[in-house]
């Protein structure tokens, strides 16, 4: 009996554990965090908002105004403005201020950046603003954490875990639209967006890729969260060196090295 022989009789008593190994490492990365998050958000959204008062719309990639695209989780229309729901599956703490440019995630001794999630949302309804020629009066940003997170910081009404998404959208009850404003509204989302596909997918990743190129050379300042520039030592020993000084100086005098 050869080794390849042996080796598949040794393993077939298990073959049930392969599928299993092959999934594991598919369940950790963050695109497969991003599709399951959305997933459950779809769920919470399609049972507790009343279908007669709420439409939703999901996976909607819309072109913008830069020659680029967008990719919107969730959108909400009723006769109580447009909701634009982005989703975040994440766990640990969270900290961040409504205006920091980027947010912390800490799990155990491990500590992250990611962005903004309210800046991150500010360019879709910037986009549907445009698309729509509406007021940015009647779109609502609404930020949802899935997964096992905590706040650490004192977040806005609209960035909230599941549940209270539905919550905040329910407490505008103002009446902006009317029935047919808001099927016109639908119409004009269906008819602007693009056509879900590969290409439409590899094309928006590819744009995300040059943003995230462009925002190489930027920094975020620890103490206020403002934009870090590279400005360069005019006195001293160390004149003509380069550092990253806070661009609200004098307010913020923080300091890093190259």
């Amino acid at each position: 009996m050869d080794i390849l022989t042996l080796l598949i009789n040794t393993l077939m008593p298990f073959w049930y554990l392969i599928p299993i190994f092959i999934i594991l490492p598919i369940i950790k990365t963050a695109w497969f965090k991003g599709i399951f998050g959305e997933f459950m958000v779809n769920i919470l959204l399609n049972n507790f908002l009343p279908k007669e008062d709420y439409h939703l719309l999901k996976h909607i990639t819309l072109p913008t105004e830069d020659g680029g695209t967008t990719q919107i989780d969730h959108i909400v229309v009723s006769r109580f403005g447009i909701f634009v729901v982005e989703t975040k599956n994440m766990k640990g703490w969270i900290y961040g201020k409504a205006n920091q440019k980027q947010w912390t995630q800490k799990i155990f001794k491990y500590s992250g950046k990611f962005q903004n999630p309210l800046h991150q949302n500010y360019k879709h309804l910037k986009t549907l603003e445009s698309a729509l020629n509406i007021s940015q009066d009647m779109l609502f940003s609404v930020i949802v954490f899935i997964g096992d997170s905590q706040f650490k910081t004192k977040m806005p009404d609209n960035v909230t875990y599941a549940r209270g998404s539905i919550d905040y959208i329910k407490s505008k009850q103002k009446q902006l639209f009317s029935e047919v404003q808001v099927l016109s509204i639908i119409e004009n989302i269906e008819n602007g967006r693009l056509e879900r596909s590969f290409k439409t997918n590899r094309e928006h990743v590819a744009h995300i890729k040059e943003i995230v190129k462009a925002k190489e050379n930027t920094k975020e300042c620890a103490k206020c969260g403002a934009e870090m520039k590279i400005r360069v030592v005019k006195k001293g020993e160390n004149a003509g060196n380069k550092f990253w000084g806070c661009s609200n100086f004098p307010k913020c005098r923080s300091m890093a090295n190259v």
